[in-house]
């Protein structure tokens, strides 16, 4: 038996509205550049030593520093309905931070050495807001990564740290599938121990090191839609 859909339904169903999808929907590119300032924090335990209950006191000390930062990102945005847009990506920083100091002191002697942060990545959502039809709101959530280089004297070490981050943005179409876009994102790296030893003729002399750091930094960049 064929069965007939009533001629009412069929042309409801046609009038059912559709949502449009937002115009950053679709792969996309960019490359932005900016500042950033960076706050990390640096604690030790004193040296223990073997075979005594005594201690070495040791303090250490690490300064701020800021200066030019830049990424370059790929991600994809997908339109959830006609106002909210969800996107996925990744961004690379290929600058290196400016060098920033630190100091350690032993027994009333001080030595300095310097770090910088290199190597950033970060892989994030980012839920967005259509602004008409060329903008687009939006935040980041995501998780990141970074080395942190320290040199001493002839010296060097790399801590690796990680992450979350958080973002808040804006895009405009300003020509074709180009658009320009500003942004302030902050990156909070949990903790790095660094548990040392050394010997001392028959003694080991043994303690460790807390490294973690929070970045703050402000874009401005052009992108394309694909």
């Amino acid at each position: 038996m064929k069965y007939h859909l009533p001629l009412g339904l069929v042309i409801a169903a046609l009038a059912l509205p559709s949502f449009a999808q937002s115009k950053f929907e679709g792969f996309y590119g960019q490359i932005a550049v900016g500042y950033e300032s960076i706050s990390p924090t640096l604690t030790n335990t004193p040296i223990a030593v073997s075979g005594s209950s005594s201690t070495i006191p040791l303090s250490t000390s690490i300064s701020s520093t800021s200066g030019a930062t830049g990424n370059v990102a790929l991600g994809y945005t997908a339109s959830i309905n006609k106002d909210f847009t969800l996107a996925i990506g990744a961004e690379y920083y290929p600058i290196n931070s400016q060098s920033g100091n630190y100091t350690s002191t032993l027994a009333g002697k001080t030595s300095s050495g310097t770090y910088q942060k290199q190597n950033v990545y970060n892989i994030y959502l980012a839920p967005g807001m259509n602004v008409g039809t060329d903008g687009l709101a939006y935040l980041k959530v995501g998780y990141t990564g970074a080395s942190i280089k320290s040199t001493q004297g002839s010296a060097s070490s790399t801590e690796n740290l990680t992450g979350y981050s958080l973002g808040l943005g804006y895009k405009q179409f300003f020509m074709g599938n180009w658009y320009g876009f500003g942004e302030v994102n902050y990156f909070s790296y949990g903790n790095s121990v660094d548990n040392q030893r050394a010997s001392a003729g028959t003694r080991t002399l043994s303690w460790s090191t807390t490294l973690n750091a929070n970045v703050y930094n402000f874009l401005v960049g052009v992108g394309y839609k694909f």
